[in-house]
C-alpha cells in the first residue's frame, strides 16, 4: 500500500470518528448511561455481535470484567455471548445459526440486564433474534450499527448507528464507542 492510500484511509477513519462525534454524541451517553444503570441495579451486560463484531463483544465483555484504565476496582458483570464452541456449534447444528445468540439470552438473560447487539449491517439475523428474546424477558437493549437502518434498530432501546456504510470504519467507530462506555462505567461505579 502506497502512502497516499495509507494517509487516505486514515484520513477516512478520522472523518468517520468526527461524524459519530457530531451526530451520535445523544445516543452514545444513552448507552453509557444504560450501561451504568444496569450495572448498578445489580444487572449484567451480555454482548454479541459476528466476525469483527464478535471480537468487539469480547473486548467490551474483556475490559469490563478485567479493567479498562482503573486497575483498583472491582469486576463488573459482563458476558460476550458466541465465545462457547460448544454451545454455539450445538445450538448453530440443531436449531440453526440464527438462534445461537438467543439461546444464551434465554438461558442466563435477566430482566435488569442489558443486551449490547454490535451488527455493522444493523441486519443481523441472530443479532436481532437476539435483541427480539431479550425484550421478551424484560431486558434493556441497544444495538451498535451502520448508518443503514436495520432490524436491530427497531429492537432497541438505544441505536448507535454510525454514519458510514463501510464495514471498516464503523467497526472502528464501535471500537470507539465500546471504550467510551467502559470509561464512563468505570467514572460513574469506581469513582
Amino acid at each position: 500500500m502506497n502512502d497516499t492510500k495509507i494517509r487516505a484511509t486514515i484520513a477516512d477513519s478520522i472523518a468517520t470518528k468526527q461524524r459519530l462525534l457530531d451526530q451520535c454524541l445523544p445516543s452514545i451517553q444513552r448507552l453509557c448511561e444504560l450501561a451504568v444503570a444496569t450495572l448498578r441495579g445489580g444487572g449484567k451486560i451480555l454482548l454479541c455481535g459476528n466476525g469483527g463484531s464478535s471480537c468487539d463483544a469480547a473486548h467490551a465483555a474483556g475490559e469490563l470484567v478485567g479493567w479498562f484504565e482503573k486497575k483498583q476496582r472491582p469486576g463488573y458483570a459482563a458476558i460476550a455471548l458466541g465465545q462457547s464452541v460448544p454451545t454455539l456449534t450445538a445450538v448453530g447444528n440443531d436449531a440453526g445459526y440464527e438462534h445461537v445468540f438467543a439461546r444464551e439470552v434465554e438461558a442466563i438473560g435477566r430482566a435488569g440486564d442489558l443486551l449490547i447487539g454490535i451488527t455493522t449491517s444493523g441486519g443481523s439475523k441472530n443479532v436481532v433474534a437476539a435483541l427480539e428474546v431479550a425484550r421478551k424477558l424484560g431486558m434493556a437493549t441497544a444495538v451498535l450499527c451502520g448508518e443503514k437502518r436495520g432490524r436491530a434498530v427497531d429492537c432497541a432501546d438505544v441505536a448507535v448507528m454510525v454514519p458510514s456504510g463501510n464495514t471498516a470504519r464503523i467497526q472502528e467507530s464501535h471500537l470507539v464507542c465500546v471504550h467510551v462506555m467502559c470509561a464512563a462505567v468505570e467514572d460513574a461505579l469506581a469513582g
